[in-house]
């Protein structure tokens, strides 16, 4: 380009991978060629407008693309908790069941013989009075068996709800008890071979408080889940004399209520402990968690709880995850 009695000053700036973009500062003095520098200048300026506008559409493109990727994974660890609750939930609905149908037999027996007394011409009033008070009895167990089958049903539904679910008093005792029962279960229902020795330590008479079940149902089956990970590899190292255990207990401090689980399994190291809370960490092998387990956890209790989850390890003899949740919101 050709100016006369002018100036040209080019500056530049460089975007990934290498490619120059560059950016025209035109100093002139004299209205010579006037009309082709601004031109110039014009096509410049639109080149890098339009160029900064291609940028700004993939980083949006890129950013929902990892927010719909994140929205999946989120629902994929979920659906895999409630995978291992339907597992467990199997189990602990078998035992009321084999009771229906056992009671259910034994009043069917009961009923043959009672019709085939009272055919009798002189029926036997104190027998007629035995079935019947053994009919009864049989319906009472039926019935209390049968709303014990119902109750875990309407708990595996609560579990399953998608959504923001509410804040309700409960027991955490209870709740704790409950998840314990259904996570080892559903090991079991994974591996017949898995074995743990669970042991409870609740205090009794701590006061309901505001939480949303099924969500803090999650943490604690995840923190369980967990524990048996680590309990199970340790057991893989053949120390003599190692039994795996894990442990949950509650507490309240002042205002708090804490829920405590703990197993004597490999530990965490001191590197690994700092980013177990952080998304997508895990180290599990590939296809064995997707680190978002104790991301979900995190977000769950510091979120609608109000509340803080912290842990205590030490490497190669277990560790202590501790919930702190307040009585009052």
């Amino acid at each position: 380009m050709a100016v006369i009695a002018g100036a040209a000053v080019w500056e530049h700036f460089y975007a990934p991978p290498g490619e120059v973009l560059p950016r025209g500062i035109v100093i002139f003095f004299f209205a010579s060629n006037t009309i082709m520098i601004c031109a110039i200048v014009y096509f410049l300026l639109e080149s890098f407008l339009k160029k900064q506008e291609e940028l700004r559409a993939e980083l949006r493109e890129s950013l929902n693309n990892l927010r719909t990727t994140q929205s999946q994974l989120i629902q994929a660890e979920k659906m895999a908790s409630l995978g291992q609750l339907t597992a467990g939930i199997a189990h602990e609905i078998q035992n009321p069941l084999n009771f229906v149908n056992n009671f259910s037999e034994l009043n069917m027996e009961l009923t043959e013989e009672l019709k085939e007394e009272l055919k009798k011409e002189h029926a036997d009033p104190e027998l007629l009075g035995e079935l019947v008070t053994d009919l009864i009895e049989n319906q009472k167990k039926i019935v209390h068996h049968g709303g014990r089958a119902a109750s875990i049903i309407k708990g595996m539904l609560e579990h399953s709800r998608t959504g923001s679910g509410q804040l309700e008093l409960t027991g955490i005792n209870q709740l704790a008890e409950e998840f314990l029962h259904l996570a080892y279960h559903g090991q079991r229902a994974k591996d017949s071979t898995f074995y743990v020795r669970l042991h409870q330590d609740f205090t009794f008479g701590l006061p309901e408080i505001k939480v949303i079940p099924q969500d803090l149902g999650r943490v604690i089956l995840n923190l369980l889940n967990n524990g048996f990970y680590a309990t199970r590899k340790k057991v893989l190292h053949n120390i003599p004399g190692y039994e795996p255990t894990v442990t949950i207990s509650t507490r309240q401090v002042s205002q708090y209520i804490h829920i405590i689980i703990t197993d004597n399994g490999t530990g965490i190291p001191d590197d690994v402990k700092s980013n177990i809370f952080q998304p997508f960490f895990t180290t599990k092998p590939t296809g064995e968690g997707t680190g978002l387990g104790l991301s979900l956890s995190y977000d769950i209790i510091t979120g609608a709880h109000g509340g803080t989850i912290e842990v205590e390890s030490t490497l190669g003899e277990g560790s202590k995850f501790v919930i702190v949740l307040p009585v009052r919101r």
